[in-house]
């Protein structure tokens, strides 16, 4: 079967099953990115893939594939082995036919994942600098890579990485909501603040200069 692919760029791209899997069982552990473009209170702009302090619509996963900070049940434990080891992510776009079918298969075998979603240029630019591609979907198995939708490809790979069959999922369970690849972070409020409160401050006044007469000159003495 062929790749189905959502292309923002042509590319094409291609790899024997056999060699995937080897790289997949030889790839090590490897997080979900995300780029976080913060703006500061001097509208100065910079990129980071560590998440700034208090940083807004951050969602943070944990090993077992349950968002930090969010109540559920755990993973069962042999499904919880498998996610510290190869965790899933997925890279979709809205109106993305391939991203839709890449999400159902992932949801009907019951794979915990991850969903980072590429809907703008500062998304884009992320995605190629991660993928080295502008396609989706782009799916990332542990360290591996797959780009484009191939439902006995990524078949395959979950088999290669030992995770079930069919789903062992604990019925309340959710994945974590999707977030933008690339976070924005506006400055904090104590700094906006801070800084509406100097501009409203009203200026201190000038001290009036007062004037000073000039000592008479009787004896006509010039300096």
């Amino acid at each position: 079967m062929k790749n189905s692919i959502h292309q923002i760029t042509p590319k094409t791209w291609g790899a024997t099953a056999a060699i995937c899997a080897a790289l997949l069982l030889a790839a090590g552990l490897a997080q979900a990115q995300t780029i976080y473009r913060v703006v500061g209170p001097d509208g100065k702009v910079t990129f980071s893939d560590k998440p700034p302090v208090a940083a807004a619509n951050v969602s943070t996963t944990e090993a077992g594939g349950k968002a930090m900070g969010t109540s559920g049940p755990a993973l069962p434990f042999e499904l919880r082995q498998v996610v510290s080891k190869y965790p899933v992510t997925l890279y979709t776009s809205s109106k993305c036919a391939p991203c839709e079918s890449g999400r159902a298969l992932l949801s009907s075998r019951g794979i915990p994942f991850t969903e980072k979603t590429v809907n703008t240029a500062e998304d884009s630019d992320a995605l190629q600098r991660i993928s080295d591609a502008n396609s989706l979907p782009f799916l990332t198995i542990g360290g591996q890579q797959i780009k484009g939708f191939s439902d006995s490809e990524w078949t395959q790979f979950l088999d290669a990485a030992a995770y079930p069959k069919a789903s062992v999922l604990p019925t309340a369970y959710r994945n974590p909501a999707k977030t933008p690849l690339v976070v924005v972070q506006q400055p904090a409020p104590a700094a906006k603040a801070e800084e509406n409160q100097n501009q409203n401050q009203p200026k201190s006044p000038e001290p009036s200069q007062t004037p000073v007469d000039k000592p008479s000159n009787p004896a006509g003495i010039k300096f």
